[in-house]
């Protein structure tokens, strides 16, 4: 078993942190897959959200393509 250990957050007091870090320990590693996975969804609509209100212009085709570029820094191969 791959053992871990997690950053202790700076605005979270010791005896919550601790609570938390028992409750993690007990996840299959299955869990903490798609954990990670709903994490990540979460953070690229927050994301897009964000340009969408900075951009309203866009079409959803545009928005997905500053999206790419946005992730991965490069501008999508055009067909």
């Amino acid at each position: 078993m791959v053992s871990f250990q997690l950053m202790p957050a700076r605005d979270t007091k010791s005896s919550a942190a601790e609570l938390q870090d028992n409750i993690h320990r007990q996840f299959s590693p299955a869990d903490r897959l798609r954990m990670a996975i709903e994490m990540s969804e979460f953070a690229r609509s927050l994301s897009k959200a964000g340009l969408r209100s900075r951009q309203p212009e866009l079409t959803e085709s545009e928005l997905n393509e500053e999206m790419l570029i946005q992730l991965y820094g490069f501008r999508a191969a055009r067909k």
